[in-house]
C-alpha cells in the first residue's frame, strides 16, 4: 500500500506506455510543451468535464470524478463515470433507488492506437473505482473523436496485470530520477516534447541532463 503523498498521476500510465522517455521528461525533468494535438485534447477534456452531472431513468452520468488507488499508488480524474441501474449486485447512490454499477468512459481526440496505452489508462481508472467503491467493474469505454465512436474495453486479467506492471514501473522510473535514452520512432513525429527530447541527436545518451553535463565538462576542459 502507498501513502497519499506517494500517489502518482494516473495519466502518466498512458505516457509511460506510449514512451518511457516522454514520461520521464514530464514527471522527472518536469518538462512540458504544447502542440496542436495536446491543445485539441485539452479542449476536448474541458468540454466533457463542463457538461455537468445528469440522471436519466436507468443511467447516472458523473463527470470529472476524482479517483485513486492506494494499492496501485495512483490518483487522477475519470472523464465520465456512467452508473447503470442493475438488478444484481451494485452500489447505492444518494437519492436514487435500486443498485448501480459503474463504468468509466475516457475521451480521446484521435483514433484508436495500435498498442494498449489508452486501455491501460481506462482499466487503471476502473481499478481505482473498484477499490473506492468495493464493487467489481467488468468493462468501460473509450470515445475516440476522429471516428466519433466508442470502443468497449473488457477489463480482462491480462489487461489488469498490465496495469499493475505499468504502475510498478512508473513508481520505479520516478523514484530513480533518471530519464531513459531516446528510441527514435514514428511516435516521435506527434510528440510535443520532441524539441526537448532530441530523439535523433541524443540517441544513446542517458538523458538531456546527461548531455548537458557532458557538454559542460568538455567546455571546462578547454
Amino acid at each position: 500500500m502507498f501513502c497519499e503523498d506517494q500517489l502518482l498521476p494516473l495519466a502518466a500510465l498512458q505516457h509511460l506506455s506510449f514512451c518511457e522517455r516522454q514520461c520521464a521528461l514530464m514527471y522527472v525533468e518536469l518538462l512540458w510543451s504544447e502542440n496542436r494535438l495536446t491543445a485539441e485534447g485539452a479542449l476536448l477534456h474541458e468540454r466533457v468535464h463542463a457538461g455537468g452531472d445528469e440522471t436519466r431513468t436507468d443511467l447516472r452520468l458523473v463527470r470529472a470524478l476524482r479517483v485513486r488507488s492506494l494499492r496501485l499508488g495512483l490518483y487522477g480524474v475519470a472523464d465520465v463515470v456512467e452508473f447503470h441501474r442493475v438488478d444484481g449486485p451494485g452500489i447505492s447512490l444518494a437519492g436514487q433507488p435500486g443498485h448501480w454499477r459503474p463504468a468509466p468512459v475516457e475521451y480521446k481526440r484521435g483514433r484508436p492506437k495500435p498498442d494498449n496505452c489508452d486501455r491501460v489508462q481506462l482499466c487503471a481508472q476502473a481499478m481505482c473505482l473498484e477499490e473506492m467503491l468495493a464493487v467489481p467493474i467488468a468493462a468501460g469505454s473509450i470515445y475516440y473523436g476522429q471516428p466519433r465512436r466508442r470502443e468497449e474495453v473488457q477489463f480482462v486479467p491480462s489487461l489488469r496485470s498490465e496495469v499493475e506492471r505499468a504502475s510498478a514501473r512508473l513508481h520505479d522510473l520516478i523514484a530513480s530520477g533518471r530519464t531513459p535514452p531516446p528510441i527514435p520512432g514514428k511516435q516521435c513525429e506527434s510528440c510535443s516534447l520532441s524539441a526537448s527530447c532530441l530523439p535523433t541527436a541524443l540517441a544513446g545518451a542517458r538523458s538531456g541532463r546527461a548531455f548537458l553535463d557532458a557538454l559542460c565538462e568538455s567546455s571546462s576542459s578547454l
